[in-house]
């Protein structure tokens, strides 16, 4: 894809007033640690639009990049993070659950989890709460560059096991380094925006 112009538009804390924005939204929700923001870059190949950080919970706030002007790449708060406190925790997942149950542009939300590990207590919990709220998730299975090869297909299964995924939940193996799984994840956003033109392919 061609991202012809790419930038953090708006920034909602937990008061906040949500955007009314007029072009569709796809929301990435995922804990802490399991690489959002570098997936974001990735996606609009920018090395730093999205800002990284070795430290866990630093998102805590909803940010949406517009893309060419068509299109919202929308990063909600990391969750799981032991060392932010139960309150704010809670008032991350009211502003989670606010966006998910007002948005009127969001088509669809992607659900990201460690290729490497069995997913959590926390994300299992976050798949069923998406679904909950009307959405089909899409599975992204980060950090694909941290395993060989010849355990991705067993990895892959460890992730739909673990979140109890429905037998039709699409999962899509990325890595934000060798940008694997990029053009699945625009061919998924072209889709369920309903064809919204990000740009020429290449």
């Amino acid at each position: 894809m061609i991202i012809r112009e790419a930038s953090l538009e708006t920034v909602c804390g937990i008061t906040s007033p949500l955007p009314q924005n007029t072009c569709p939204e796809v929301a990435f929700a995922g804990k802490s640690n399991v690489g959002k923001s570098s997936m974001i870059n990735a996606l609009l190949n920018r090395k730093s639009l999205a800002r990284t950080s070795g430290q866990p919970g630093k998102t805590q706030t909803i940010n949406f990049y517009n893309v060419n002007r068509e299109l919202y790449l929308v990063d909600l708060p990391g969750y799981g993070y032991a060392k932010v406190s139960k309150s704010a925790q809670e008032k991350w997942g009211e502003m989670i659950e606010r966006y998910l149950n007002t948005s009127s542009q969001l088509r669809k939300v992607f659900l990201l989890v460690d290729i490497r590990h069995e997913p959590s207590a926390n994300d299992r919990m976050m798949y069923d709460w998406i679904v909950h709220n009307g959405f089909e998730p899409v599975i992204v299975a980060t950090k694909l560059d941290k395993i060989n090869r010849s355990q991705r297909q067993k990895h892959l299964k460890m992730v739909r096991e673990g979140l109890h995924a429905r037998p039709n939940a699409s999962i899509v193996p990325f890595s934000a380094q060798t940008k694997d799984g990029r053009e699945e994840l625009w061919r998924l956003i072209e889709e369920s925006t309903g064809g919204c033109a990000i740009g020429e392919s290449i």
